[in-house]
């Protein structure tokens, strides 16, 4: 058996495991990346190895593998009670965190993980960055410098994509963001078709803002009503800035220098201007979002993955039953 202790205090509703606590617990689920995959899992300025997989996602991927398992026998038991096929829907994970924490790469690991046991092959990754308003609506209510704030998103095109999605719809159609323009792509769409699995990542998805699909006394629906799993991926403030700041820098190296990016005035930047620029960002959009609306939703997830500085997990927080 594995030691795991109360997170904080003996009344936490989290179970907490140290690093080799966590590790232990990926039993005999095999390895089944390499490092040409981790560099197409990899997200700009972030240091991923595969100890960090085999410590961390490989027990992750063999928990959400096991409750995927889990709630495929229950729909099971639920059509012989009913006597009859209900349609065929995705687990859903929900992955939530602040920006330049490192979930789109955590849902990347888990895609691609998950989708090579057997009997959930079809996994689907879905952002929330579709579901922003384009940047003319945005400039129209004078709130395009609250870009990632709650009321920047289509929260009730959200949950009725949600609602569809669960609803076992075969075809379900997400806009599409491009960083590089930094805006809604028109007439572009990703297309879920029953999945097994989906991941929704993005900032918001555990926030409490919901919306009505039917009429006006129907009860508000949230984005996290549709997941079967949550994950946080959490660190320090002062870490997270610090990695934003270093993914600005290599942003400007790269993607910054597309004549067609919506930043490409930031690349001749000096390495100072471009600090600053940064850091200014960071204290007056990326902190306060995350401190007033990132942040309070943490203690909603099923598990949290604390991060260190150097972005490797040192503990994990299990939500008990």
């Amino acid at each position: 058996m594995v030691a795991a202790q109360p997170a904080g205090n003996p009344l936490s509703p989290y179970l907490s495991f140290e690093r080799p606590a966590w590790s232990a617990l990926r039993a005999a689920t095999p390895l089944t990346l390499d490092e040409r995959d981790l560099d197409d899992l990899r997200g700009i300025n972030e240091r991923l190895s595969l100890e960090e997989v085999t410590d961390i996602y490989l027990p992750l991927s063999r928990l959400l593998n096991l409750f995927v398992s889990a709630s495929q026998d229950l729909s099971a038991v639920t059509d012989t009670f009913l006597g009859s096929l209900a349609p065929r829907v995705p687990y859903v994970i929900g992955i939530a965190g602040s920006v330049a924490v490192g979930k789109s790469t955590t849902a990347r690991i888990l895609q691609t993980l998950l989708s090579r046991w057997p009997h959930h092959p079809k996994v689907d990754l879905i952002t929330t960055d579709g579901f922003l308003y384009p940047n003319a609506v945005l400039e129209e209510r004078g709130i395009m410098a609250r870009k990632g704030f709650p009321e920047s998103y289509d929260v009730r095109h959200l949950v009725q994509f949600m609602a569809e999605v669960k609803s076992g719809k075969e075809d379900v159609e997400a806009p599409v963001y491009s960083h590089i323009v930094y805006d809604i792509v028109p007439g572009e769409t990703q297309v879920v078709r029953q999945p097994d699995i989906v991941i929704v990542e993005g900032l918001n998805v555990l926030q409490s803002g919901g919306t009505r699909l039917g009429s006006g006394d129907a009860p508000p629906i949230f984005v996290s009503d549709f997941f079967d799993f949550s994950i946080y991926v959490d660190a320090e403030e002062a870490h997270v800035e610090q990695w934003f700041l270093e993914r600005f820098q290599a942003l400007r190296a790269t993607i910054f220098r597309d004549p067609n990016s919506y930043f490409h005035r930031f690349a001749e930047m000096s390495d100072e201007q471009a600090t600053e620029f940064a850091h200014g960002i960071w204290t007056e959009i990326n902190g306060r979002n995350l401190r007033e609306n990132i942040l309070p939703t943490r203690e909603r997830a099923r598990l949290v993955l604390e991060k260190g500085p150097d972005h490797s997990v040192r503990r994990v927080r299990l939500r008990r039953l």
